[in-house]
């Protein structure tokens, strides 16, 4: 054999597993975007209830992402917009975008939103009135993070945090606007 032909067949093998290579790592890439998608996206989200008017009330142009937990959801009601929770979560529901759009749009015709946290009855009191504080924090810092000045969004402890109803309708953050 010559070293010409030693030389190719070295290239060949080092092309050969540069190429083997790449498809392994494509392969693992694709693994883990489809487990991820499988495992990591959980559950289907539960169907958003929401009372809002037919009409468009803003055009939402940022995409805001969010881990969508069991339980949650969104409910104007009467002009209030209710965010609730997951048991134990923090993470805002599907269809936020739609009802988030209501509140940036109120304000934006000058009003102030109030934001205000509660939580249900069951477990330790002080780690439910620490969630609750994080979710309307939650709530605010999408607010602020899709345009709405600081100023114009107020966290309101409310006097009693736990909230009425079922344990689902009291893990909820409501917002209200005010002149």
């Amino acid at each position: 054999m010559s070293a010409n032909a030693d030389d190719e067949g070295q290239q060949n093998f080092i092309l050969a597993f540069l190429l083997g290579l790449i498809a392994l790592v494509i392969m693992f890439v694709i693994g883990i975007v489809l487990y991820t998608r499988a495992h990591v996206g959980g559950p289907a989200p539960a169907p958003v209830t929401a009372a809002a008017p037919a009409t468009t009330l803003a055009t939402v142009t940022e995409t805001v992402t969010v881990v969508i937990p069991d339980g949650a959801s969104i409910r104007v009601v009467g002009g209030v917009v209710n965010f609730y929770f997951a048991t134990g979560s923090a993470d805002l529901a599907p269809g936020a975008a739609e009802a988030l759009a209501a509140v940036i749009k109120g304000v934006e015709g000058g009003r102030k939103a109030v934001v205000s946290g509660y939580h249900d009855t069951t477990g330790d009191a002080a780690s439910n009135e620490a969630l609750a504080k994080k979710r309307a924090e939650t709530v605010r810092d999408v607010l602020v993070g899709l345009g709405v000045p600081a100023d114009k969004v107020q966290l309101q402890k409310p006097e009693v945090t736990a909230g009425s109803g079922s344990d689902a309708a009291a893990r909820r953050v409501e917002v209200k606007l005010v002149d």
